[in-house]
């Protein structure tokens, strides 16, 4: 069993189950138990950790790594050294990483989302570098992508401290080699400008969903990244916009004097290509590696470089010159007189050469002018996909190539051909064999807006307007967002999508009520009351006054709701204040008499309604009964003389009668 699940580090960090383990450390689920929240904890190996310069190094690499704060990058909460361990807490990410990203889409992406993801790798690297940070180790394997579809850089620091200053390959270098710059493969002085290299990498993969460079061994790759040059990305796939191969390449030139200079430089190509996909970097890559080369000594020129199919390719093709090689003129010799023959023999060479010249002019050309000229009928490749009729010679003849032209947003599945120039049946001639294309790059993307406190209504029409498809939409309580606007969407803000795509909008049911018991207020002044309504952020009713023989004026008689009902906050109450005796009341009859009377519910009441009744400002009667059942509500009365029944319902006043109680009921 793992010895750490279970553990309590520091008297707050509990180890609950591992998630991974790499090169230098295993990575743990942990709760912390002081903020009550789960994070991501990363503890040094043991065998590292008995190397106390590597253990320092480790720590002051964190420590600076825990400055750093950005919503793409992986966030550290706190570095921990102690004589056991070397620990890092860090941010738990629900989601799965790019590389895994990737197998599950089928290892290609479609260009709008790579570039979607590289903003934002470029962007986290940007912000590390303005800090002095270099990562070392980008690779899919290292970029999380999160349910929301935004991405965060992990292990930023951790590749620099297990090589310092300079790269060499390290068993974790070489797990990486697939995409380590070519200055890290020679265990040279390394930048940021070795990161974008990486970056680079990660976008080809992207793209093409294949590697720049493959090897039966991780020196056979980290050597293809010194002295050879990649297939270009449109050589496998066509559709993808030269701009982006553009940005690519220049990425992951192997001189990083020809790539991009800052994370900023590239972040700016990226934001401009998104802009406007056409638009033309005029970058021309030079695939010529740093070297320093010496004056005094034979030198190998490179060849310029050419992107054509096949494999990958050596990056130079040497052509020894000699610089020390005297040039060589006519003038440094003397005049010379000779016999007249090779002269003559000159003359009838030259006769021959004419002669034959002639010969081969009227055979390949003079005679061709007479005979008619062959044409060919253009094939229908309209509405095919390029893939398969690019090889294809059933279709194509022997006559007919096809030359790719533009790629452009179409409903059509991408790759398929939507155009070409000749029409089909066209005849042409030898001489115009060639077919243009233009491709369709599928439905034209749209880019996912901040619907963030918008009104619910306003935010699903502006959803429809776009194209896309709102979905029914999930209520929660929410501290800030007001009642009926938007807390959140999913796909969030700036990822592309496609018309028609489904979005789920989060709407605010406004602050949590909390529901509790009346308080009763009966027996309370009115001023007490209304500060014991506030006490409890109820609301404030109607306040009526009546008679009471028994309640002190400026009392409260009754309430509603009453008391130990369950109310939450902002109900309204309803209260009735004495006004103490009624001075014009009749004195009572010695004799009392009981009657039955009769109360009508009111014309509109439905479901259960509270009635009270006061006789002569006494309750005589208070039930809660069913307005259907009992539209007329017998009450019982006992008194002398007459009296004046008041009834409420609901706690709002009713009507009043008088009752005669000289006469019993039935006399």
């Amino acid at each position: 069993m793992d010895p750490y699940i279970g553990k309590l580090l520091d008297n707050r960090y509990e180890i609950l189950e591992p998630v991974g383990t790499g090169g230098m450390a295993r990575v743990y689920k942990a709760r912390c138990h002081r903020l009550n929240r789960l994070v991501a904890i990363k503890i040094l190996r043991e065998d590292l950790a008995q190397d106390a310069e590597f253990r320092r190094r480790f720590h002051d690499e964190s420590q600076a790594v825990a400055m750093l704060s950005h919503p793409n990058i992986v966030a550290v909460y706190d570095v921990s050294r102690s004589s056991e361990l070397e620990y890092i807490v860090m941010e738990l990410i629900d989601g799965i990483n790019l590389k895994q990203y990737m197998q599950k889409k089928g290892s290609k992406l479609n260009w709008r989302e790579a570039l979607y993801f590289i903003t934002q790798i470029v962007k986290a690297l940007g912000h590390a570098h303005s800090r002095g940070i270099i990562h070392r180790d980008i690779k899919p394997h290292n970029i999380m992508v999160l349910r929301d579809g935004s991405v965060k850089v992990a292990d930023f620091g951790i590749a620099r401290v297990a090589s310092g200053g300079h790269s060499t390959l390290t068993q974790e270098a070489l797990g990486s080699v697939h995409y380590i710059s070519p200055e890290q493969a020679r265990g040279s002085h390394i930048d940021e400008r070795s990161d974008l290299y990486s970056a680079g990498v990660v976008l080809y993969e992207m793209l093409t969903g294949r590697l720049p460079f493959e090897g039966d061994s991780p020196v056979a790759v980290a050597i293809q990244h010194i002295n050879s040059i990649p297939l270009s990305p449109r050589e496998i796939d066509p559709t993808i916009p030269e701009a982006l191969e553009a940005i690519t390449m220049k990425a992951m030139a192997p001189n990083p004097d020809n790539r991009y200079s800052s994370a900023d430089e590239m972040l700016s190509d990226l934001e401009e290509f998104r802009k406007n996909p056409d638009v033309n970097f005029e970058y021309h890559p030079d695939f010529s590696p740093e070297a320093e080369l010496d004056e005094d000594r034979t030198q190998i020129r490179p060849a310029p470089s050419s992107y054509r199919s096949g494999g990958q390719r050596a990056a130079h093709a040497p052509v020894r010159e000699n610089r020390r090689e005297r040039d060589y003129t006519p003038e440094d010799e003397p005049p010379r007189r000779g016999p007249v023959w090779p002269v003559a023999l000159a003359a009838a060479a030259v006769l021959l050469f004419v002669g034959l010249v002639f010969f081969f002019l009227w055979n390949s050309v003079f005679s061709g002018l007479l005979k008619p000229v062959d044409t060919y009928s253009v094939p229908t490749l309209v509405g095919k996909l390029y893939e398969d009729v690019k090889d294809n010679t059933d279709l194509l003849g022997e006559h007919f190539t096809i030359v790719v032209g533009e790629t452009v947003a179409d409903d059509s599945e991408p790759g398929t051909i939507i155009r070409q120039d000749p029409e089909e049946g066209k005849k042409v001639t030898a001489q115009s064999t060639e077919i243009t294309i233009t491709l369709s790059g599928g439905q034209e993307m749209i880019e996912m807006i901040d619907l963030t406190n918008m009104e619910f209504q306003e935010a699903y029409n502006t959803l429809v307007e776009m194209g896309l498809k709102p979905l029914t939409p999930e209520y929660e309580f929410s501290e800030e967002i007001e009642e009926n606007h938007v807390i959140s969407h999913t796909p969030m803000e700036g990822v592309p999508l496609s018309p028609g795509d489904e979005v789920q909008l989060v709407v605010s049911k406004g602050k949590e009520k909390k529901t509790f018991e009346m308080p009763n207020l009966v027996g309370m002044t009115l001023e007490r009351a209304n500060t014991t309504i506030d006490t409890y952020n109820l609301g404030h009713g109607r306040v009526e006054e009546a008679f009471d023989e028994e309640i002190p004026a400026g009392q409260v008689i009754s309430q509603y709701p009453t008391d130990s009902t369950e109310v939450s906050e902002g109900t309204q109450v309803n209260l009735i204040v004495s006004k103490g005796p009624d001075p014009d009341a009749q004195p009572p009859e010695p004799t009392e008499v009981t009657k039955t009377v009769y109360v009508d519910m009111p014309g509109d009441a439905e479901g259960l309604v509270n009635v009270r009744v006061l006789l002569d400002g006494e309750e005589v009667f208070n039930q809660s009964l069913d307005a259907t059942m009992s539209a007329r509500v017998p009450v019982t009365v006992t008194g002398t003389g007459t009296g004046t029944l008041t009834y409420y319902f609901d706690g709002e006043y009713g009507g009043s009668m008088t009752v005669d109680f000289s006469q019993a009921d039935g006399t």
